[in-house]
């Protein structure tokens, strides 16, 4: 049994989800790679996948070798990529993970460019606002904002931006400016949920501090519900620049109480925690670090 032939079927079938699939990845007969993970599981003396009607389902002691599996798998193209030399360029399949609204302004609309650097490489956007597991879901690099809870995570900062408070301008002509952080309790304000939302505004000017819990009938999950809510004019909104970029460009969108502070709110590049970051991965970063440092960005 050739071991990592085996072990890149296995990979296929459980990323693609069926053994047809891999095999047509792999160009071989599909009785070709079902032979080579019956191999593998007698070697291994367990059972990776389970076979049903209803299709394939990973073990336990699947997931953990397919993890395992993969990181070796990615280890020997780097090595050999290593061998050839940079100048081959980063090869194999790109997992990233970030956040829907950030992802859709500043980061698809750049990927055509960077896959035509990158020919050897083929990506999967996974889009959640959540801090998913990366281990679990094989993601090779999560662009997430704000604070990071988990310590152990390896993680590069890319960008520090602004948290303004903001509303359009048709809000503002209908309901006025506030003036003051104490102004926002006559407002009607959209307030975000998660992580580093809430109702409680906290500003600071001077050194003085001042917090407010503002007033709002509509609670949102998540960021791309608090962009809609804003542009429909349904109130005011704490957000970051980054998310509002083309409508405060086009004056669309415009903030208020710029002369007082709110928390700053970080972009960071985030690794699988106990993995040395791989080449396409840091490839990547580096050109999302390129894409926002080419023009003024909050």
């Amino acid at each position: 049994m050739d071991r990592m032939a085996a072990m890149e079927a296995f990979v296929l079938v459980v990323e693609t989800g069926s053994f047809s699939a891999a095999a047509r990845r792999l160009n071989v007969g599909q009785p070709a790679v079902s032979k080579s993970i019956a191999q593998l599981e007698a070697w291994l003396g367990v059972t990776l996948l389970v076979r049903s009607t209803r299709g394939l389902t990973t073990t336990e002691a699947g997931l953990s070798f397919y993890e395992r599996a993969r990181r070796s798998i990615e280890e020997a193209d780097e090595a050999e990529l290593s061998a050839r030399g940079a100048g081959a360029g980063p090869i194999g399949k790109l997992r990233v993970c970030a956040a829907v609204t950030f992802a859709r302004i500043h980061v698809m609309p750049h990927l055509p460019e960077f896959l035509a650097r990158h020919p050897g490489l083929d990506m999967e956007v996974v889009l959640d606002d959540r801090n998913i597991d990366l281990v679990q879901e094989g993601i090779d690099v999560a662009l997430r904002m704000g604070e990071l809870p988990d310590s152990a995570l390896t993680a590069r900062r890319i960008l520090t931006g602004r948290r303004v408070v903001l509303g359009t301008a048709a809000y503002f002509e209908k309901f006025g400016t506030p003036n003051a952080p104490e102004d926002l309790i006559a407002h009607e304000v959209i307030i975000y949920t998660q992580g580093g939302g809430g109702a409680l505004w906290t500003f600071r000017r001077d050194g003085a501090e001042v917090a407010v819990t503002v007033r709002g009938r509509l609670h949102v999950t998540a960021a791309e519900g608090v962009r809609a809510a804003v542009l429909a004019d349904a109130g005011l909104a704490i957000g970051s620049e980054w998310m509002f970029a083309p409508e405060i460009a086009a004056g669309t969108v415009r903030t208020v109480l710029d002369d007082w502070h709110l928390p700053s709110i970080d972009l960071w590049a985030v690794f699988p925690a106990g993995r040395t970051a791989t080449t396409k991965a840091r490839t990547f970063v580096g050109f999302v670090d390129e894409v926002l440092h080419r023009g003024p960005h909050p």
